[in-house]
């Protein structure tokens, strides 16, 4: 996928978050709320995913050891609102996307458990699984 692509949907999904998230304690009415449980859990994944990579670079002691980890939680991430947009919009492609999700998150929580003597960690790994049960269920 060429990089511009990338960016591309990495600016959508910035909007996309901001726009539903800007205040949090107000109900949120999406055009497609038939999948919002999941696509709630998508999206918790994500920022648990990029607040915790964040500390794992910042964690100098072990970020050696962690680069596996921070690959698989950017990964994770990106994989995770790509579904949460595909299930917003509706698309065809929906839960292929959310089985794929399912598969990524499952793999980066047991690499997070790794190291989950970092909080930030332990946190992620539960989103992840999280996020992986509410995809499986979402697929039914």
């Amino acid at each position: 996928m060429p990089i511009c692509h990338i960016i591309l949907v990495f600016l959508h999904t910035l909007k996309y978050h901001n726009i539903f998230y800007e205040n949090m304690n107000a109900k949120v009415t999406l055009q497609n709320p038939k999948y919002q449980t999941c696509i709630d859990e998508c999206n918790m994944c994500a920022e648990a995913c990029e607040s915790c990579c964040t500390a794992c670079m910042s964690n100098q002691q072990m970020v050696g050891q962690m680069i596996r980890c921070m690959m698989m939680m950017r990964d994770c991430a990106d994989m995770c609102m790509m579904a949460s947009c595909m299930m917003s919009r509706g698309s065809e492609n929906a839960k292929k996307m959310c089985d794929m999700c399912a598969d990524m998150c499952e793999a980066c929580a047991m690499e997070c458990e790794k190291f989950s003597q970092m909080d930030e960690c332990k946190q992620c790994a539960d989103a992840c699984r999280m996020c992986a049960q509410e995809c499986r269920n979402m697929m039914r």
